[in-house]
């Protein structure tokens, strides 16, 4: 239907300018085609899954397979969905119907309908409304009854948010959206379709309306009309219940704190602190290498934050297993301490109190500092009292009381030093965040 030659040239350019993209903006992709397969009938508009394989960072980089959903549309033809995301735009191709305008099919609401019906041909929709959140996957929602999540970097084997997902489901944990569908193939998995999560809200910005209505009060925390302490601490409880299924769906072995540790230099060394940081963090790494009973490992969220849970009118919902998208893939799946979840957590106690201060001005008084320290620790206290108070969590968690601080700690540092990065390559506005936690978080151990 279409060169292979004029789409690689297309998809050279248009890949770099996608968030999920691993590659650097600045220069065009090296990219191969590697299939492309036809999703519905002959004729307009045209639906096309092109599989491409992309090496990262040039020529001499480690190759990855993406995965680009296509639409086709005659290029006079009124295409009103475009209207304002010249990103999903990806070149004007000659193809066998005719010269024709390519972009990111999802964003069109026919063909992601078709789409919806290819992956789930026993479910009948009608409307579909595509999140453009930044994220390393695509989400469409249909009818408000249904999402379907479009992997973009397809991994090697099962996608771990597909896997994590069916197998929590299986053991019966009820926390996570209802899986419907699944569309798999011969490079693993390229979508799931799950029951929508109607009403619910995200925890980020369930925090950010809390904190706004604290600034706005100038009162205690536990005195504000937008009080989360309540919810944090059941969001505690549920990810102890979350940990203990994911026990029961893929075991629990002994943790590898030399592992952890090893893992955590790995990702030191991704990131530019300084000297002084650096020394600081590595001396942190030594004292987990040494400790004799880390705790078990399990398999874990792995990114677990504040925007990857939500609340509904029934509780907490867990989203997205995927993991950190910055770390490798085989270091994602590993097993790990169900602490680096909770770090995650806390981490994310922290983030929100100053993303609310830097809406609130550039320069926020002495008295909003304190409003912000208090929010985070009455919020932060609240969910690990939810959390350690869980039936059973102790059996996932290390012995001794000093050796689990000690635990968390690291990962709290090792999540902040990902985050620097992470900060610095997409919102450097920010970096000073995680920056300062790393500065508390070494100064509370020393």
């Amino acid at each position: 239907m279409i060169a292979q030659e004029a789409l690689s040239a297309a998809l050279a350019d248009y890949l770099p300018r996608q968030r999920w993209f691993a590659g650097s903006a600045d220069h065009a992709a090296d990219v191969t085609v590697t299939s492309v397969a036809s999703l519905c009938t002959t004729g307009w508009p045209a639906l096309l899954q092109v599989l491409v394989r992309s090496r990262l960072g040039g020529c001499g980089g480690d190759a990855a397979t993406y995965q680009v959903v296509l639409g086709l549309r005659p290029v006079d033809s009124a295409m009103v969905f475009l209207e304002g995301k010249p990103e999903a735009v990806i070149a004007e191709l000659d193809t066998d119907l005719g010269h024709a305008l390519a972009y990111d099919a999802p964003v069109d609401p026919e063909l992601a309908v078709a789409l919806l019906h290819h992956v789930a041909p026993g479910e009948h929709v009608e409307r579909a409304r595509y999140l453009g959140a930044d994220q390393s996957n695509t989400s469409v929602v249909f009818d408000e009854r249904l999402i379907m999540k479009l992997f973009r970097r397809l991994a090697a084997g099962p996608n771990p948010d597909a896997e994590v997902t069916r197998a929590l489901v299986a053991v019966g944990f009820t926390s996570v959206a209802e899986p419907v569908a699944e569309w798999q193939g011969d490079k693993g998995d390229y979508a799931v379709v799950n029951q929508f999560l109607v009403g619910g809200t995200d925890g980020f910005l369930l925090a950010l309306t809390s904190l706004r209505d604290l600034y706005g009060a100038r009162c205690r925390p536990a005195d504000a009309g937008g009080d989360f302490a309540f919810d944090a601490r059941r969001l505690g409880t549920m990810t102890a219940e979350m940990h203990l299924a994911l026990a029961r769906a893929f075991g629990a072995g002994p943790g590898d704190a030399i592992g952890w540790a090893d893992d955590m230099e790995r990702q030191l060394g991704r990131v530019q602190l300084g000297p002084e940081l650096e020394e600081g963090a590595r001396r942190v790494y030594q004292r987990l290498r040494e400790l004799d009973d880390p705790g078990p490992a399990i398999r874990v969220h792995g990114d677990y934050h504040l925007g990857q849970v939500m609340r509904t009118d029934a509780g907490w919902y867990v989203l997205d297993f995927e993991g950190e998208p910055d770390r490798p893939l085989e270091e994602r799946r590993r097993p790990s301490s169900p602490l680096r979840d909770v770090a995650g957590l806390v981490r994310s106690f922290h983030y929100a109190p100053q993303v609310a201060l830097q809406e609130w001005g550039p320069d926020p008084d002495e008295e909003l500092l304190e409003l912000a320290h208090a929010w985070e620790q009455r919020n932060g206290d609240a969910f690990l009292t939810g959390y350690l108070s869980a039936e059973g969590i102790g059996a996932v968690l290390p012995g001794v009381e000093a050796d689990r601080r000690l635990v968390q700690a690291a990962f709290e540092l090792d999540k902040a030093v990902y985050e620097v990065g992470y900060e610095q390559s997409h919102r450097p506005e920010w970096v000073g965040i995680p920056l300062a936690a790393i500065h508390r978080i070494l100064e509370a151990i020393r």
